[in-house]
């Protein structure tokens, strides 16, 4: 989170799906959807960014089962595999953002606490949001979708695959150590949101910040001393013991005391930096990244001792009162410093242009090519635990891979495929040619909406409609109103009425 207690996105950074292009690697394969097993694929002739060792021209990559099998300049197809020439054509790892918003049914603040360790992002990701897809055409693979910044200890948070077209429950990356969100300063303490008449939720000050923080650890580590104690003495034969009352607001921040949570802090002045990592000091946990980071270059070193990651935006300075100091050399610097660096989005259509914004530390800063493609690629991989996986084109890891028609790190680069999983879930050619259908069958359907809205107001205008004239439907013209009753009015004498024998 940037600016408010919730998202707010700028009005210029308008959501873009794909630019032209004049290029285009063979569609690799026809089907609207991935298929329920990823097919056998030979791509070659491509120029081959690994990340982790080099550039390979004229390569090729062999995808067997999800799965990069092969890496190399000389390999052979299998005899079942689909071979596409990708000359010309550059091949990188799917880009990875370790701060993003995206998939989320609904807010993503709970803001009604300080501490709301309770929630979990996982429970309400959303794979129909077209941002998915969006990400995808910019080449995201992987997204670190947060909790928003509302809260000292903010939600649990959850490491996504983009597989578009597949289930909420098929998003989540598959053996990612979970996370929960942080944050410091000017959100937390609520300067930017306020309700009329209501008392202020604590905390209001940075100092009430780091207390909130304090208080919420040090439960959790007594919480944790009950859990130990019974564990002892269940394992030494207690039948008699008692298991402590569970508390799931300290669970998750047991979890992070036990290194099995990471920690993602929201952050932009030096002086809140510096107090987050003392408080995790005195816990014994460590913060895995801290976001936005902005002023992390006044405390590079500090960061580096603590081992540490650091997950800035490119060239974002001086948009609220905590950014006035940020400066575009910040992710050169830490990098230089020792520092694990990334450069994330907090926003979906950012994310769909990470690999220019990856390319402006080389003019902020002078990184190489290779140090700024690590940006989004490897260094987020390492920072989120998944760098096994994926983050660099290796035999063994994931076949999560992007296909650029141009240097990835050029202006002048578009996507035209994204693979997840050896599947192809981004095809720009496709999307090309299926837009003109796309395009007739919303127009189609809000012909039909248009429609039923008409015949819906006829309906209402037809005599006897509730709403005509204030007549209820259904009436006779030639029915009595009820009479009108003064409140003035005495009270009739209850009528009686004749029948056999007396009155009822």
């Amino acid at each position: 989170m940037r600016i408010a207690s919730f998202e707010i996105l700028k009005p210029w950074r308008t959501a873009v799906v794909c630019l032209l292009c004049l290029f285009a690697l063979p569609c690799l394969t026809p089907a609207a959807a991935p298929p329920d097993a990823p097919p056998v694929i030979l791509i070659q002739n491509a120029t081959i960014l690994t990340v982790s060792h080099g550039t390979i021209e004229h390569g090729s990559i062999l995808i067997k089962d999800g799965k990069i099998a092969e890496v190399g300049t000389s390999i052979k197809a299998p005899k079942d595999a689909q071979v596409f020439d990708a000359a010309g054509q550059f091949v990188i790892p799917g880009i990875i953002d370790c701060h993003s918003h995206i998939a989320v049914d609904g807010s993503v603040n709970e803001g009604s606490v300080s501490v709301s360790s309770i929630v979990n992002i996982a429970d309400v990701l959303n794979p129909d949001d077209i941002d998915i897809y969006r990400d995808l055409a910019g080449g995201v693979t992987v997204a670190n979708v947060l909790h928003g910044s509302a809260n000292s200890i903010g939600g649990q948070t959850v490491v996504i695959k983009l597989r578009w077209g597949l289930p909420a429950s098929k998003l989540p990356f598959e053996g990612a150590v979970p996370g929960i969100k942080f944050a410091l300063g000017e959100n937390p303490k609520r300067s930017n949101f306020s309700i009329p008449g209501a008392t202020p939720r604590y905390p209001t000050t940075r100092m009430g910040v780091e207390e909130t923080i304090r208080t919420a650890f040090a439960e959790a580590r007594d919480y944790k001393k009950t859990w130990d104690d019974y564990d002892k003495r269940v394992s030494g034969g207690d039948k008699n013991a008692i298991p402590p009352r569970r508390d799931l607001r300290l669970d998750p921040l047991v979890e992070v005391l036990e290194g099995k949570r990471y920690v993602h802090a929201h952050c932009y002045r030096e002086d809140e930096i510096l107090m987050l990592l003392r408080v995790a000091k005195e816990f014994g946990f460590k913060v895995r990244t801290l976001q936005h980071v902005l002023e992390g270059y006044k405390v590079a070193d500090e960061i580096a001792a603590a081992g540490t990651g650091a997950s800035t935006f490119s060239d974002w300075w001086a948009y609220k009162v905590e950014a006035y100091d940020a400066i575009p050399y910040n992710a050169a610097i830490m990098t230089r410093r020792g520092v694990i660096v990334s450069v994330n989005s907090d926003d979906a259509e950012e994310a769909t242009h990470l690999n220019q914004e990856a390319a402006k530390t080389m003019k902020y800063g002078g990184l190489t090519h290779e140090e700024a493609l690590k940006l989004v690629t490897l260094n987020p991989a390492i920072q989120l635990g998944i760098d096994k996986r994926v983050g660099s084109i290796d035999v063994g890891k994931d076949a999560d891979l992007v296909v650029y028609n141009h240097d990835p790190l050029s202006a002048y680069a578009v996507v035209q495929e994204t693979l997840i999983d050896g599947r192809v879930y981004f095809d720009r050619k496709r999307d090309i040619s299926e837009r003109e259908a796309r395009e007739k069958e919303k127009k189609a359907l809000m012909e039909k909406e248009k429609k039923a809205e008409e015949k819906k107001k006829a309906e209402e205008k037809k005599p006897g409609a509730a709403g005509e004239g204030g007549k209820k439907a259904g009436a006779r013209p030639d029915e009595k109103k009820p009479e009108e009753k003064n409140p003035g009015d005495k009270p009739k004498a209850p009528q009686t009425v004749a029948v056999s024998g007396g009155a009822r």
